[in-house]
């Protein structure tokens, strides 16, 4: 092993298309990939089967429901082509939900449009939008929203990372560190990482989120 390759940094991060938090600091791990020595592996996890036995309200869930068509393809794209086939699919996919504002549930084939065009996008088979109503990829689903979840407990969501193999739930942004601050921010991260007996930092969120 080289000297540079022992001093890189490794990143695992959990999402789900649907999840705005996951957004904004998956845009963050982006940035800090230009300032920092870091590799980072994407992975898929599912709020709606995070939340399908649980206690919710109606609403909520509504909007859940829909999110297993994204996360399908997802894991439809990741057995066909890898794990690299994730990130430009999320991105994709993020960037319709996310910074156009449009939503899976409000018309009847507004989601498949949605996914089919994310596809594109990525570069990737027309063909994977047959995944979004297919629950044989259910399994897969669970399978990799488990590898994260589990290492951080019943009681959290996303964004999940793992940060040189130590998971926590977070970091939970509204908005996104750029340049210094986005490194500066994954270097605390580390640090904190760095103490098996780390478990929480936490305070009530005020503003509203930025996705820019």
């Amino acid at each position: 092993m080289t000297v540079s390759e022992s001093v890189r940094d490794r990143a695992d991060f959990w999402f789900d298309p649907l999840c705005p938090f996951a957004w904004i600091t998956s845009r963050w791990m982006l940035e800090v990939q230009q300032v920092r020595d870091v590799d980072v592996t994407w992975h898929v996890m599912s709020l709606a089967y995070l939340n399908q036995d649980k206690d919710i309200p109606e609403e909520y869930r509504t909007l859940l429901a829909p999110g297993w068509g994204p996360v399908r393809v997802l894991v439809a794209a990741e057995q066909r082509h890898g794990a690299d086939a994730l990130l430009p699919l999320y991105t994709a996919l993020g960037s319709r939900i996310h910074l156009e504002g449009r939503r899976l549930h409000e018309e009847p084939d507004q989601g498949r449009t949605l996914v089919a065009e994310a596809l594109a996008e990525a570069g990737l088979d027309a063909d994977l939008i047959d995944a979004i109503d297919d629950p044989s990829y259910d399994h897969a689903v669970a399978k990799s929203h488990h590898e994260g979840m589990d290492q951080v407990g019943d009681e959290v969501g996303t964004p999940t990372i793992s940060v040189n193999g130590a998971a926590f739930f977070g970091p939970v942004l509204s908005r996104i560190p750029r340049g210094d601050d986005a490194g500066r921010m994954w270097d605390g991260a580390v640090a904190l990482a760095s103490f098996p007996y780390f478990y929480e930092l936490k305070r009530s969120r005020t503003g509203d989120l930025d996705f820019t």
